[in-house]
C-alpha cells in the first residue's frame, strides 16, 4: 500500500510540480470547483456555529434563519388528518431551519430537482445558468450537495430518498449521493420511461429518465413487495379476511397437465351430482386433471377453500374452483404474498401530470409538473411506519402533497407532508411558484379530499438588541419548537411563557428561567405529558423547580444555535 505523503515536509517547486502532475491525470470521481461555486445562503445557513470573518459580509452577520407562519393561508378541512407544512421560501434556508425542527424525523423525502439542461431550468445565485457556463456542472453539484447534507439530517434511521434526474446530471448525482449517503446504501436507479417517443429524432430517441434510491443506514430501510396485482385481483372477501386476507378464485381443473389417474376422479357437488375435470359427468382420460389430490380437496371443502359455481359451460353444470387468499397460502400457512418491485417502471407517463394540472386550474398553468401517480408508486415500494412523514423540498407545483392528499383519502392514512418551494416568477407569466400554483393546488385538493396546512415563509432574526429582534425572536422560535412538536393549538399566552397542545401531549415554552415556578403552577392543571423548553442564559436549567409535575414531564434541549442568539439578544435583560 502506497504511503501517505507529508507535503508539510515539501519545497514550495516540489509542490507546484505535484500540483501540475495531478492536474495532468485523468480524474473519475467526483470534482468541482468549490471556490467558483459559493451562493449567497452560504453567508446565513450556519446552525454547526462555526464561522470565518472572510464567509460573512456585514450585511449578513449573525442572521438566524426562522419560518414565519402567513395566519391567512392556514387550510382546516378535516380535523382528524394531520398538519400539513408549506414553506415559501430557498430551500438552502429551509432545510436549515428544518434541522432544528425536524431532525432524524422524516421517513422518505422525494425531490425532482432541476435536471441542469441549460435551457433556463436551473438558477443560481438568481441567474439562470447555460450551457456555455464553464461552471455549469460545477455550480449544479454544489448545489445539490449542500442541500443533500441538509437533507440526510433529517431523515431517521430507516429513512429512504427518492431523486428524479434525466442523463444530464445523474452520472454526477450517483458519484455525489455515493460520497454522501455511502455506496453501501444505495439500492438502485429505477429506469422510468416517462414519454412514449416521438419519430424525428435525428440520432437514438431518449424515452427515459432516473429516479435514483438511497437509504440513510445499511439495511434498516423496509421495502414492500410489489402489490399492484395484489390490489387488483384479490378483491372478494369472506369471514375469514381477518386471518387470511381477500382472495381470488381459480379453477381448479386443468388440461395439458401432466396426466395421472390419481388426478381424475369425480366431486360430489352442491345438489349432490358429481363433477369430473372439465366438468364431465363421467371419467374419462382427455388430458384434463384436477389440480389437488383428493385428500387436499377434502381438506379444502371442509376449510372453506373450495367454491362451487354453477356453470352452463360445464356439462355437469358446475365449476369447481378454489380460493388464493393473500395471506395463506393452500395449505392455510401464513405467507408473505407478491415478488419486490422492479427498477423500471413503463406503465406512467409524464403528461398525466399536466392533465391533472389542467383538471385543477382548467389550463396548463405549470410546465413538466410530475403525475401525482408517480409519487404514489414509489411512496408504495417502501414500508412506511403509521403516521408516516415525507418531505420534498423541491416541491414546485406540489405535485408531492397532492399525491398524499389522495393515499390519506383512498386508503384511510395520516401520513403528512412538508413541501418547501420558492416563489419565483413562473416561466414570465406574472404568477409565482408558491402562491399562486402551489399553494392554490394544495388549497383545491385539501378541500376536496380533506386535509390540513400551515403555511410559512423563510425569514431572519439579526442578533442586534432590539425590542423588535427580541419579540421576533420570541415569536419565531415559539412557531418552531410548535412545528417541532407538532403542537399548534394555544391553551396559556403568558407573557414569559407559553403553552399549546394536540391530542397527545402538551407543549411548554418558558422563555425566562425566573418564571419557572409560575409555569409550574399553571402546568400542575394539565393531566398527560409534557414537552418543556427552557431559554435559559447559562447553560443550566434547574430541573429541582419541576418536581411538583415531574411524572409527567419531559425537558428538552433548545439547539445550541437558538441559544446563542437568544443569549446575544437579551444579553442584559
Amino acid at each position: 500500500m502506497a504511503q501517505k505523503r507529508n507535503y508539510i515536509e515539501w519545497s514550495k517547486e516540489e509542490l507546484i510540480r505535484e500540483i501540475l502532475a495531478l492536474k495532468k491525470q485523468k480524474t473519475y470521481g467526483l470534482v468541482w470547483e468549490r471556490e467558483k461555486t459559493k451562493e449567497d445562503f452560504d453567508l446565513f445557513i450556519n446552525w454547526e456555529g462555526e464561522k470565518t470573518k472572510e464567509e460573512f459580509s456585514p450585511e449578513s452577520k449573525d442572521k438566524f434563519p426562522v419560518l414565519a407562519e402567513v395566519k391567512d393561508k392556514e387550510i382546516n378541512s378535516d380535523k382528524d388528518k394531520p398538519v400539513n407544512l408549506l414553506i415559501e421560501g430557498d430551500n438552502y434556508h429551509s432545510l436549515a431551519v428544518l434541522n432544528f425542527t425536524h431532525k432524524n424525523s422524516v421517513d422518505v423525502i422525494y425531490i425532482d430537482p432541476p435536471y441542469n439542461t441549460g435551457n433556463k431550468d436551473f438558477k443560481y445565485n438568481d441567474k439562470f445558468v447555460d450551457k456555455e457556463d464553464g461552471y455549469r456542472h460545477s455550480k449544479w453539484l454544489s448545489f445539490m450537495s449542500k442541500r443533500l447534507a441538509l437533507a440526510k439530517n433529517l431523515l431517521k434511521d430507516t429513512g429512504v430518498i427518492f431523486i428524479s434526474i434525466d442523463d444530464n446530471e445523474v452520472a454526477q448525482l450517483k458519484l455525489l449521493c455515493d460520497d454522501l449517503f455511502g455506496e453501501e446504501n444505495f439500492i438502485t436507479n429505477i429506469i422510468w420511461q416517462s414519454k412514449t417517443g416521438s419519430s424525428d429524432a435525428k440520432t437514438i430517441d431518449t424515452i427515459t429518465e432516473y429516479i435514483l434510491v438511497y437509504t440513510k443506514i445499511p439495511n434498516k430501510a423496509k421495502f414492500q413487495k410489489y402489490s399492484a396485482f395484489d390490489i387488483n385481483r384479490y378483491r372478494y372477501k369472506d369471514k375469514y379476511e381477518t386471518e387470511r386476507g381477500p382472495y381470488y378464485t381459480d379453477n381448479l381443473d386443468r388440461g395439458g397437465l401432466r396426466y395421472h389417474d390419481s388426478l381424475n376422479y369425480g366431486i360430489k357437488c352442491p345438489d349432490g351430482k358429481v363433477t369430473f375435470p372439465n366438468g364431465r359427468t363421467e371419467f374419462k382420460k382427455d388430458g384434463w386433471t384436477w389440480k389437488w389430490g383428493k385428500d387436499k380437496v377434502e381438506w379444502g371443502i371442509k376449510n372453506d377453500f373450495i367454491v362451487f359455481k354453477k356453470s352452463d359451460k360445464k356439462a355437469s353444470g358446475w365449476a369447481v374452483c378454489y380460493k388464493n387468499y393473500l395471506l395463506v397460502d393452500n395449505e392455510g400457512t401464513a405467507m408473505e404474498r407478491g415478488a419486490p418491485y422492479k427498477n423500471v417502471i413503463d406503465d406512467i407517463k409524464t403528461g398525466e401530470g399536466a392533465t391533472v394540472i389542467k383538471e385543477i386550474f382548467g389550463h396548463q398553468i405549470f410546465k413538466y409538473s410530475k403525475p401525482p401517480v408517480i409519487i404514489q408508486r414509489l411512496l408504495m415500494m417502501v414500508e412506511l411506519p403509521k403516521n408516516a412523514l415525507i418531505l420534498d423540498f423541491m416541491a414546485g407545483s406540489g405535485t408531492t402533497g397532492h399525491a398524499i392528499l389522495e393515499i390519506n383519502k383512498e386508503n384511510n392514512e395520516n401520513i403528512s407532508f412538508i413541501l418547501c418551494t420558492n416563489n419565483e416568477d413562473n416561466n414570465g407569466d406574472g404568477l409565482k411558484i408558491c402562491t399562486d400554483i402551489c399553494y392554490p393546488r394544495l388549497k383545491k385538493v385539501s378541500e376536496k379530499l380533506g386535509g390540513n396546512l400551515k403555511y410559512y415563509k423563510t425569514d431572519f432574526v439579526e442578533a442586534e438588541q432590539t425590542d423588535k429582534n427580541k419579540r421576533k425572536l420570541v415569536d419565531n422560535c415559539t412557531e418552531m419548537l410548535c412545528i417541532k412538536e407538532n403542537t399548534f393549538e394555544k391553551v396559556k399566552d403568558a407573557k414569559k411563557f407559553k403553552i399549546f397542545k394536540n391530542d397527545k401531549l402538551h407543549l411548554g415554552i418558558i422563555f425566562d428561567d425566573e418564571y419557572i415556578d409560575e409555569f409550574v403552577k399553571e402546568a400542575e392543571k394539565i393531566s398527560g405529558k409534557i414537552h418543556v423548553y427552557v431559554f435559559s442564559h447559562d447553560d443550566s436549567v434547574p430541573t429541582k423547580e419541576f418536581k411538583t409535575i415531574k411524572n409527567k414531564l419531559t425537558l428538552c434541549p433548545i439547539p445550541e444555535t437558538i441559544l446563542k442568539v437568544y443569549r446575544k439578544v437579551f444579553k442584559n435583560d
